[in-house]
């Protein structure tokens, strides 16, 4: 894929890192020559010195052929420039930071598919870390009416031994939860379970679960038999 980033902040060239490491080709726009400087030499991605939101360098940079857009600029309305022009441009798929919720419906009437808010996701982060201290990560899907969580197994609890049949079956597993991931140990991928992969004390799952049923899974799994 080809991905032109609009930003070459901290955001910006991180995220052009870890595109380049997965094999993308990336360009990055900024006003700043050393990020530029940075982004060619350091991260290895095309970088386009200017304004993200001039046409001209837009078309210099080859935004009708990009396939992905991601606006991480410095503030919220440029932001909304970059993907307005983007969408005018017929990028397929748009991605956009943002600071301020006031500017979540103005993103996505100008066309952004994907909004990330960097405060929310900050917060959310630092909540979950606090409330659910267990859980290694956490992921919200659908405006939060879904969650993925990423949990160790401990020794001596509930679901050491046993298949994941036997636990989908147990009444005391909450209704809708769903374990999709299972890592026997830390040198190991992670792969898709069966309903006879068996937990081992020290493995890492992932479930599926609604909000309202975090605690009654993490209690489940952490608990003695």
């Amino acid at each position: 894929m080809y991905v032109l980033i609009g930003g070459a902040g901290l955001i910006g060239l991180n995220l052009a890192q870890k595109l380049v490491e997965l094999g993308h080709t990336v360009a990055v726009i900024d006003i700043d020559p050393n990020a530029c400087r940075y982004a060619r030499e350091q991260v290895g991605a095309m970088a386009f010195e200017g304004s993200a939101v001039s046409t001209e360098l837009l078309l210099e940079a080859g935004i009708r052929k990009a396939d992905s857009v991601a606006a991480v600029l410095r503030s919220d309305a440029l932001n909304l420039a970059m993907v307005t022009l983007a969408k005018h441009y017929g990028v397929s798929h748009i991605i956009s930071r943002m600071r301020h919720r006031d500017f979540e419906a103005p993103l996505r009437l100008a066309g952004a598919h994907h909004i990330i808010s960097t405060i929310d996701l900050a917060v959310f982060t630092m909540v979950n870390a606090i409330e659910y201290p267990e859980v290694e990560s956490m992921m919200h899907f659908e405006q939060g009416q879904i969650e993925v969580l990423k949990l160790a197994i401990p020794q001596k609890c509930n679901v050491v031994g046993r298949s994941v049949a036997e636990i989908a079956q147990d009444s005391r597993f909450p209704t809708g939860s769903l374990i999709i991931g299972y890592q026997p140990h830390p040198q190991t991928d992670l792969v898709i379970p069966n309903g006879s992969t068996i937990l081992e004390s020290g493995s890492t799952i992932l479930i599926v679960s609604k909000p309202g049923t975090l605690h009654q899974v993490i209690d489940f799994i952490e608990g003695c038999p």
